[in-house]
């Protein structure tokens, strides 16, 4: 956990999309349906509106702060809230300050416009409060709970992207994968989503993956799947904490893009007894010093399995076979 030489505003922070709007050449205006942005998944996805000539989105926003903000007695003065879009693939900031919604200042609202040149793939949106403390202006007392995302990829608002699979040949296929020919897949995670390849040269693997055979080829692809998503799990955990960007102090922070939701999915079974906060930074520790991080694979490999659950998979693989012998000695 951060500690702050201050106090802090205790208590939930929501942040909500309560309209959006695309614009494109000559200021054309296409307000979008409330399909457009989930408020269960706190994702806004415009591709909803089948239109490729957007040049900006205007999104109506709305906060609500704990009643203690605005208290008589609160050690705070000069209340501001803001909504600040942030995308690490592009290390691109947009601040937009909101104006009090009603006199008892727990609700503040405006809007944050998102011009679609800055930005690659997902932003990150959420609500920051800022007050003067001890007189020090512009200081963070509290953000959002839970913060939103802006997907200009998806056509629908999902927080959770699903896992990319491509087939192609190894031995003819792009040349980083020709080297793995042998093998029946490969995990690519240097793009905006890890992308498993399945090698179709590697005989029977397609079929077994994506077919429904005898009930022995069922039970095989199940344990061959989640053998595969360990793979996908590990080589996705390695990858997010090979290069995270740290603070001055040295202070790892968390990436903004699907590296930080592995990285804040795992943690707590690579290093169960800290908070994930706290878990980042003793992994990000292991990894660049001098002794530890070889004693963390055991327990990656723990965090991956569970996942994908192998567990499961080959209990129900023993219980198949033991059923199908049982079977065929009767």
């Amino acid at each position: 956990m951060r500690a702050f030489p201050y106090q802090r505003l205790l208590g939930v922070v929501a942040l909500r999309v309560t309209a959006v709007e695309l614009r494109g050449p000559d200021d054309v205006r296409e307000p979008l349906e409330t399909s457009a942005f989930s408020a269960v998944e706190q994702v806004v996805a415009p591709g909803v509106a089948e239109r490729d000539d957007w040049e900006w989105l205007r999104m109506k926003v709305s906060v609500t702060v704990p009643g203690r903000a605005t208290s008589p007695d609160s050690p705070w003065n000069d209340l501001m809230v803001a909504v600040v879009l942030s995308e690490g693939a592009t290390n691109t900031r947009v601040t937009a300050v909101l104006a009090r919604g009603e006199e008892s200042g727990r609700q503040w609202v405006g809007h944050v416009d998102l011009w679609r040149a800055d930005h690659l793939d997902r932003v990150t949106m959420s609500a920051h409060v800022v007050a003067t403390v001890d007189g020090v202006p512009g200081r963070e007392i509290a953000v959002s709970t839970k913060d939103w995302i802006v997907d200009l990829k998806a056509d629908v608002p999902l927080r959770d992207r699903e896992l990319d699979v491509v087939e192609v040949g190894f031995r003819e296929g792009p040349q980083w994968l020709r080297r793995f020919h042998e093998v029946p897949w490969a995990v690519d995670t240097s793009g905006d989503l890890p992308v498993v390849h399945i090698n179709t040269d590697f005989e029977g693997v397609t079929d077994l993956v994506g077919g429904n055979g005898t009930s022995i080829d069922n039970l095989v692809r199940d344990l061959l799947l989640a053998q595969m998503c360990t793979d996908v799990w590990t080589a996705v955990f390695h990858t997010a904490v090979g290069d995270l960007e740290t603070e001055e102090d040295g202070t790892p922070l968390f990436p903004r893009d699907w590296r930080g939701e592995v990285l804040r999915e795992m943690l707590p079974d690579v290093v169960p007894d800290l908070s994930v906060e706290d878990a980042l930074g003793e992994v990000h520790r292991r990894r660049t010093g001098t002794s530890g991080w070889t004693d963390l694979q055991p327990r990656i490999h723990y965090a991956a399995t569970r996942r994908a659950d192998v567990p499961k998979a080959l209990s129900t693989t023993i219980r198949g076979l033991e059923s199908i012998h049982r079977g065929t000695d009767a």
